[in-house]
């Protein structure tokens, strides 16, 4: 991963969880959401980092493909718990009445297994 790719990817990560974790007044009830975008960014990047390295050309396959194709290329659980991040993340993502937003503990999850992938591309280059 290229460092300003890297240091985009950690900036977006960490901020996630200071969204998360300092109260802002307008912030009441979309700050879940917020962050899970700000986690997925991160993720997509590190991922066409990964994939840009490893395996040319899949970085522009659809994510979904992308996430099938992980544990060919990648530590098989690292790759089982990005391809879950990735998805309560995109999930997170989009509004749903009938939906609660992701609970804190949850978001730290998904954003520890997106600094993992960080850490397994920083690996690779």
């Amino acid at each position: 991963m290229q460092v300003a790719s890297r240091f985009q990817a950690v900036l977006l990560v960490n901020l996630a969880r200071s969204v998360m974790r300092v109260p802002r007044a307008d912030l009441v009830g979309t700050w879940p959401r917020a962050s899970a975008i700000l986690g997925r960014q991160a993720l997509e990047i590190a991922l066409d980092r990964f994939w840009a390295n490893t395996a040319p050309g899949v970085e522009e396959a659809s994510r979904h493909a992308q996430m099938i194709c992980l544990p060919e290329y990648s530590d098989t659980e690292l790759a089982t718990r990005v391809r879950y991040a990735w998805h309560g993340l995109s999930d997170a993502c989009h509004h749903h009445a009938y939906d609660l937003p992701p609970i804190e503990s949850e978001l730290n999850g998904w954003l520890n297994d997106v600094a993992a992938l960080i850490d397994e591309v920083m690996g690779r280059v």
